[in-house]
């Protein structure tokens, strides 16, 4: 039993004084109480939630900072042009490179606050589109580099067939990621063989968008990948870009987010991500479904995406997350500051992102809290449509811990009371000021410094001067 002493720590909505956790070997809080036990490890500084990366494909970390130049005399990048550089990036990557890559960005992430990320992992293949000796061998990379950091993982395989809308054959530079039906149940059951569920992990399963796959293989593979992995998540690329949405117009007579909501069950095992360019009423289906949508703010930003209708979905009590997709930042502050200030810029008013009918008036700690409610679902479904009391504490008894521990000595937190904490965290921050990272009441960083720093950051630079130099 591992026991936690907290002077002051954020219990559900609440900053709360002079407590102590009590953690089983599973990581999941037993208890919490009054004063400190006399086993206790005193946690120096104010305590929060660790928070989950809805979103990440590692892999992209490698190449950020690469497409910041205007293609030739193109006057109109956009993710398009932008991909076509990740494609040139990605047909360079060994199983190794993606090993040494994704351990740097999940090191990243635990320092910046996150202990937990959702990698939407659709590098599958060799360059030329043939399978590994071993079908998940790249899957193993990224099992392997989240176990090697201590951040808890969802995996989420990605089914790939298509180019686009109407069953397009996939490009030559997509053949990393093509799985026909059977070879990707295939690979799902050959991971769940290899790596049963474990306490900081959870096997998902994703489809990379209405582009990539087809409605048949949709209707014919939800019911089966529900019975294969029950209560898994369930996430899907959607309405990033508006010629996506008019492609899929074109194609089905119907937005995409429409699309899914006409056709099949939306619950709160899905997450759409992005989900940029919505409707009123697909937005109040989203909302009235239970899934999650995972909001990528720097990444939408960099890639000119658009702006998420924040504050409509929140209006209706829609759930959400926060992902660092493309690893442009690697920066919980940053996500949550973004998503802010676009509708502050776009509304032309201050403090939006409240939420007021559950007196949530700080615009960080409801940012926060919502954010990393948001992420836990996607991340780790719970077996029934969660109630919204059912998901309001942050840290209680029966969840795991996965903890932060803010850095008192940081000037963004100097004299701040506890109902400031988060504000000044998130908008008088570079980024979040964490001293302390705990995944299952494992301390994982000490000090914002991780036992393999420096190995996996000599590792990290090796393959980056191989494969850009």
């Amino acid at each position: 039993m591992v026991k936690l002493y907290a002077e002051s720590i954020l219990i559900g909505s609440h900053w709360q004084q002079d407590k102590t956790l009590s953690i089983n070997a599973e990581g999941i809080i037993v208890s919490i109480e009054a004063g400190k036990d006399s086993q206790a490890v005193q946690l120096d500084g104010p305590v929060i939630a660790g928070m989950s990366n809805c979103h990440s494909h590692a892999f992209q970390r490698g190449f950020a900072g690469l497409s910041e130049y205007r293609s030739g005399h193109n006057a109109d990048d956009s993710f398009w042009s932008w991909r076509d550089i990740m494609y040139r990036f990605v047909a360079k990557l060994t199983p190794s490179d993606v090993l040494q890559i994704t351990r740097f960005a999940y090191l990243e992430m635990l320092k910046a606050g996150y202990t937990q990320v959702a990698e939407f992992h659709y590098l599958h293949h060799q360059a030329n589109g043939q399978s590994y000796g071993d079908p998940i061998e790249m899957s193993r990379q990224i099992i392997e580099a989240a176990q090697q950091t201590g951040i808890g993982l969802t995996l989420l395989p990605v089914l790939y067939t298509y180019a686009g809308f109407g069953q397009q054959k996939a490009a030559l530079q997509q053949a990393r990621f093509v799985h026909q039906d059977d070879a990707y149940l295939d690979l799902l059951s050959a991971i769940q063989k290899d790596y049963p569920q474990q306490k900081n992990f959870k096997l998902g399963n994703a489809f990379h968008s209405l582009r990539a796959v087809s409605q048949q293989q949709l209707t014919e593979l939800i019911p089966i990948l529900k019975k294969q992995l029950a209560d898994a998540p369930m996430h899907i690329h959607i309405a990033e870009q508006a010629q996506e949405v008019a492609d899929c117009i074109d194609f089905y007579g119907l937005r995409p987010v429409e699309f899914l909501l006409q056709n099949f069950e939306i619950n709160h095992h899905w997450c759409l991500i992005h989900a940029t360019h919505l409707t009123s009423d697909e937005i109040s289906g989203i909302a009235q479904s239970g899934a999650v949508v995972g909001i990528c703010p720097t990444t939408e930003a960099n890639l000119g995406d658009g702006v998420f209708p924040a504050a409509e979905f929140f209006e209706q009590q829609g759930r959400w997350a926060i992902g660092s997709d493309s690893h442009i930042a690697i920066n919980v502050s940053d996500e949550l500051r973004s998503l802010e200030y676009a509708q502050r810029l776009t509304r032309q008013k201050r403090v939006v992102l409240v939420d007021a009918k559950r007196g949530y008036l700080s615009v960080g700690q409801n940012l926060y809290l919502s954010a990393m409610q948001g992420g836990s679902l996607a991340c780790v479904p719970h077996n029934k449509a969660p109630s919204s009391n059912e998901i309001d504490m942050a840290i209680q008894v029966g969840q795991r811990a996965n903890l932060l521990v803010l850095d008192p000595n940081h000037p963004s937190l100097f004299s701040k009371q506890d109902h400031f904490i988060l504000d000044s965290a998130i908008f008088n921050a570079s980024q979040l000021p964490v001293k302390d990272v705990y995944v299952s009441g494992q301390r994982i960083i000490e000090d914002g410094q991780h036992p393999q720093q420096q190995k996996i950051t000599e590792d990290y630079a090796k393959v980056l001067k191989r494969l850009l130099v």
